[in-house]
C-alpha cells in the first residue's frame, strides 16, 4: 500500500464507503462485504416474520469474514500510522468505547444462550423421565416459563443498549483528516452491522422485537392466556423454533385431557425441544466466534495506538 491514493476519498455519508478503482485490495474486499451485509439486512426480516435461525447464521458467518478483513486492514502500515498520529481523536476513543458496549452485549447474549440451553435440557430430561406424574411436569414447565420471562427481560435491556448505539452511530458526522475518516468509518460500519445482527439474534431468541407486526408472538400470547387454546398447524408456520417450544410447553399445562392426547403433546414438545437445542448449538457457535473477533479487533486497535 503506497501513498494516499491507496485510500478512498473523504465521504461524510455514514453506511457508505465509496472507493476509487485503484484502492487497496483489502479496502475493496471490505466494501464487498459491506455491500453483502446490506443485502443481508434487507432480507433478514420480512413483513411476515422475524429472522430465521438460518438467516442469522449466514449473517454471523459473513460478519466473521468482515472482521477478518478489518483486522488485516488495521495492520496495514499506513493505517497503523494513521491511528498513532490520531490516537487522541474523539472519534477513535468513541469507536473503542462502542466496542466495549458491543462486547458486553455479546457476553450477555452468550450467557442467555447457555441458560436457555440448560433450561431446554432440564425440560427434555423431565419429559423423558416423567417421574412424579402431572404435578412434576407442571413444575418443570413452570420453571421453563419463568426462565423465558427472565430471558425476555435481559434481551429487552440489551436491545435498548443496541438501539442507542445505533442511533448514535448514524447521527455522527466525520470532519477529521480524510485518512482517519476512512478508518473510523470502517469501524462504524462493522459496528452497525454487528448491532443489526445482534438485534436479530436477541429478537429471535427472546421473541421481543418491538416492531414485529405479525402474528407470531400474538399466537404464543394466545396460548399463554388461554391454556385450552389450540393453534392450528397453519398458524404455527409463522413461528420460529423458540415460539414453537413456547406453544408446546403451554400445551403441556392443559388439564382434563385423555392419556393419548397427553402423550401426543409430550412427543411434540420433545421433538421441538430437540430442534431448538440444535438451533441454539449452531447459533451459540457463531456467537462464540464473534466474541473472539470483537476482542481481536479491539486488541489490534489498542496495539496500534500503543505502538
Amino acid at each position: 500500500m503506497t501513498g494516499s491514493s491507496a485510500l478512498p476519498e473523504n465521504r461524510c455519508c455514514v453506511r457508505s464507503v465509496s472507493l476509487p478503482t485503484r484502492s487497496h485490495p483489502l479496502v475493496v474486499k471490505i466494501e464487498e462485504y459491506l455491500s453483502k451485509s446490506k443485502t443481508w439486512e434487507g432480507s433478514s426480516t420480512s413483513k411476515n416474520n422475524t429472522s430465521s435461525a438460518e438467516t442469522i447464521q449466514v449473517g454471523l458467518a459473513g460478519l466473521a469474514e468482515l472482521y477478518n478483513c478489518v483486522d488485516d486492514f488495521i495492520h496495514l502500515p499506513l493505517i497503523q500510522q494513521v491511528l498513532v498520529n490520531h490516537q487522541h481523536e474523539k472519534s477513535v476513543e468513541e469507536a473503542l468505547d462502542e466496542s466495549v458496549s458491543i462486547l458486553d452485549v455479546c457476553g450477555i447474549a452468550r450467557d442467555t444462550f447457555l441458560t436457555m440451553k440448560e433450561g431446554v435440557k432440564d425440560l427434555q430430561s423431565a419429559l423423558r423421565r416423567k417421574r412424579g406424574g402431572q404435578s412434576s411436569m407442571r413444575n418443570q414447565t413452570s420453571a421453563y416459563m419463568c426462565l423465558r420471562k427472565k430471558m425476555k427481560k435481559d434481551a429487552t435491556k440489551c436491545l435498548a443498549v443496541l438501539k442507542k448505539l445505533n442511533e448514535k452511530n448514524e447521527s455522527l458526522i466525520l470532519n477529521e483528516n480524510h485518512h482517519l475518516a476512512v478508518v473510523v468509518r470502517v469501524l462504524r460500519e462493522i459496528s452497525s452491522i454487528t448491532i443489526s445482527i445482534f438485534r436479530c439474534l436477541l429478537s429471535f431468541l427472546s421473541v421481543t422485537e418491538p416492531k414485529r407486526k405479525l402474528v407470531g408472538w400474538s399466537l404464543v400470547a394466545k396460548a399463554m392466556k388461554n391454556k385450552s387454546a389450540v393453534i392450528s398447524e397453519k398458524e404455527q408456520e409463522h413461528l420460529n423454533e423458540v415460539e414453537l417450544v413456547d406453544v408446546a410447553v403451554h400445551a403441556l399445562c392443559r388439564h382434563n385431557s385423555s392419556t393419548s392426547a397427553e402423550l401426543e403433546r409430550v412427543e411434540i414438545a420433545q421433538t421441538r425441544l430437540k430442534a431448538l437445542e440444535n438451533t441454539i448449538d449452531r447459533l451459540e457457535n457463531g456467537l462464540d466466534c464473534m466474541y473472539r473477533h470483537i476482542i481481536q479487533t479491539r486488541v489490534s486497535i489498542l496495539n496500534a495506538l500503543n505502538h
